[in-house]
């Protein structure tokens, strides 16, 4: 029987266990530069032991960022910056992927600075309010792309590829999830566009289908990733048609060959689908799971039963640097403090204590 401590080959990566850190925004990059500092590099190395660490998300262009202090990969400081972060993973012996994340209309100009405004597949005002570091700030409408600028925003993601190779990654996931720009263009809430990248399914996947397609072409297959999360509302997301959605996506990136899929369960009752959709996707499949807490010890039974290859924990892996060794062991476990999640310095960051 296969055991979430078992090692697993990634597309030629062998990673040492099948516990994967999720990405999780801690906004602590230095915030002029959007750089990540000496403590990201000790954060991500005291949880080297992960088979897989997936970064926070990283915004592929300026106008992709979403939240104050987030860092980016499109510059050569911030290239820098990061290959002090994976070389001390590497070093411990992890394995590590950056999550590309572009924000799109989940942004603010307060946020975004230098006379950038938020993009989106169409000029929807999201619902809701944003912290912009001086508060939180009614969402704006969204500047619809042109179609020329999708192509652009495209090899933007390609470009970010290639600079998170440059700074030493093993590979980057795609976020396609949580109602960022790649979720935006897949929802009909959020996509009211008429041309090819809006409308039929077929046109709303293209987007995050001819993402996919340009990093694998940038950087090769076996380092690329998507993340998708089914029927999640979150940022104002309206999906109408998730299981047609989600199969089409899915079909359509399976035969690029990519290192792996990436599940988020990010409301209950749609395991039915998850399995249909590990059905459809020949690669490496991970899973972070509904639970009504934090994923814990519980779900390890998720990768024997074959329902995952890869189980993802989030905040428990925040919380305990040294997750895998706790779960073989059956804990004990220290628990995340919120006060800590966003913003600050090492208190709630790099001061967990391992066993």
């Amino acid at each position: 029987m296969t055991t979430a401590f078992d090692p697993v080959d990634l597309a030629g990566t062998r990673l040492v266990n099948r516990i994967a850190m999720a990405p999780m925004t801690r906004s602590r990059a230095e915030a002029a530069r959007r750089v990540p500092t000496r403590l990201t590099a000790e954060y991500y190395a005291q949880r080297a032991s992960a088979g897989l660490i997936i970064t926070e998300g990283v915004q592929p262009t300026a106008v992709g960022q979403g939240y104050p202090a987030t860092p980016g990969l499109h510059t050569a400081e911030q290239i820098a910056a990061w290959r002090e972060v994976t070389d001390a993973v590497h070093e411990r012996g992890g394995r590590i992927f950056a999550q590309l994340m572009h924000a799109g209309r989940i942004s603010h100009p307060d946020v975004l600075g230098e006379g950038l405004h938020p993009v989106g597949p169409s000029a929807v005002t999201p619902a809701g309010q944003l912290f912009t570091g001086t508060g939180l700030t009614d969402f704006v409408a969204p500047r619809e792309l042109t179609a020329d600028e999708v192509l652009e925003t495209i090899e933007g993601f390609a470009a970010a590829a290639r600079n998170a190779v440059e700074a030493g990654f093993d590979g980057v996931e795609v976020h396609g999830a949580n109602g960022y720009l790649v979720h935006q263009f897949l929802a009909t809430g959020s996509n009211h566009r008429t041309d090819e990248w809006g409308g039929p399914v077929e046109n709303r996947i293209r987007f995050a289908v001819e993402v996919v397609k340009a990093v694998a072409d940038a950087i090769g297959p076996e380092r690329t990733a998507l993340r998708i999360s089914p029927a999640n509302p979150y940022n104002d997301i309206a999906e109408s048609d998730t299981d047609e959605l989600y199969a089409a996506l899915v079909t359509a990136i399976d035969p690029v060959g990519i290192a792996y899929l990436h599940l988020t369960e990010a409301v209950p009752g749609i395991r039915e689908l998850t399995v249909d959709l590990r059905k459809r996707f020949s690669g490496t499949f991970v899973l972070n799971p509904h639970t009504e807490g934090p994923t814990g010890p519980e779900s390890l039974t998720l990768i024997e039963d074959g329902t995952a290859d890869i189980l993802a924990y989030g905040a428990l892996f925040l919380a305990n640097p040294d997750l895998p060794a706790r779960l073989l062991a059956g804990g004990p476990y220290n628990t995340p403090d919120s006060a800590g999640f966003f913003g600050g310095d090492h208190r709630g960051y790099t001061d967990y204590p391992s066993l």
